[in-house]
């Protein structure tokens, strides 16, 4: 059979990813069903830049679920001396079941990890879109409301890899919607915006994206925020700031924002920037799910390992 991969959510389809969030949810209860199902398998963890708690999150579920790992940082393997990718590809899928990769680079790099058909290949973030963090967020969704049906998620900020991972898995997921308010020229790709509605057309859900920040939708059921700065790669225009200043999550925006019933939540991929995305009394006031939601990055990582890894789920 050949090896399973997580590259994009668009690719693993609607049903696939709600097994997938389902899957996490009763890891999260605690029930593993059986014991140690990856035992005996290895898994690579190449993480080519920072990462803290993607990369803890996979070496920790890969253990609980009874694999090995190991771990690659970015001048470990022979590619920071000019091996081919697609060599290095041949060579690690005769020792590992899967490669966990991180990097600041094109998706089309893991593309060609994935090219052969032994080991399985997930994305951890690339520069384009962070897969598994997406699965985290409709878990920590569905843990909180019971359903993912009918949710509002109000998305404030860059269009980063984050969101359109996000807007990927919303667009797979019926019923949800997903208004996405960006600062002008730091929205989604167009292209990953067009498959994203493309996609929510085809499954009942809705995708908008707009950048005025003084017409913010009312009665969401979350707010999402991000760190300004992906993965603390500086912007290219000087003025950046200014421009992101008036997209920061204050607790005004929080109340003017939310249902009466006060079951709004706050949701951020983490790490945050106090005082810039977001502020304290939001980070860490009552409607925060931010940890738990980085919590759900190691039960989600351990879905898709074992959704990669065993033949019959």
């Amino acid at each position: 059979m050949a090896a399973r991969h997580v590259l994009s959510i668009s690719e693993l389809g609607a049903e696939v990813l709600s097994s997938l969030i389902n899957r996490s949810l009763e890891i999260a209860a605690g029930n593993l069903n059986r014991i140690q199902p990856l035992k005996g398998k290895v898994v690579g963890i190449y993480f080519r830049c920072s990462s803290t708690r993607t990369r803890t999150a996979f070496t920790v579920g890969a253990n609980r679920l009874g694999a090995s790992t190991i771990a690659y940082g970015p001048n470990d393997l022979q590619v920071a001396t000019g091996e081919t990718i697609s060599d290095t590809a041949k060579v690690l899928s005769g020792f590992l079941d899967a490669l966990v990769v991180r990097t600041n680079r094109s998706i089309e790099e893991m593309r060609l990890l994935a090219s052969q058909d032994r080991m399985s290949v997930i994305n951890a973030m690339s520069d384009s879109e962070h897969p598994t963090q997406a699965i985290a967020d409709l878990v920590t969704l569905k843990e909180e409301f019971g359903r993912l049906d009918d949710l509002h998620v109000l998305y404030i900020g860059e269009g980063n890899n984050t969101a359109a991972a996000l807007a990927l898995a919303v667009s797979l997921t019926p019923g949800m919607r997903l208004t996405v308010v960006s600062p002008t020229d730091y929205g989604l790709p167009n292209n990953l915006l067009q498959l994203a509605r493309t996609l929510a057309k085809q499954n009942g859900a809705t995708i908008e994206e707009y950048h005025c920040i003084n017409n913010l939708p009312k009665q969401v059921d979350a707010v999402y925020a991000t760190r300004w700065q992906t993965m603390g790669e500086p912007k290219s225009t000087p003025d950046w700031l200014d421009v992101f200043g008036p997209y920061k999550v204050t607790q005004e925006v929080m109340s003017a924002v939310s249902k009466t019933s006060g079951k709004t939540i706050f949701m951020h991929d983490l790490p945050a920037v106090r005082g810039s995305d977001v502020d304290d009394d939001v980070l860490d006031g009552p409607q925060s799910r931010a940890f738990r939601q980085a919590w759900h990055k190691m039960t989600s990582a351990m879905s898709v390992l074992e959704w990669c890894l065993t033949v019959n789920r």
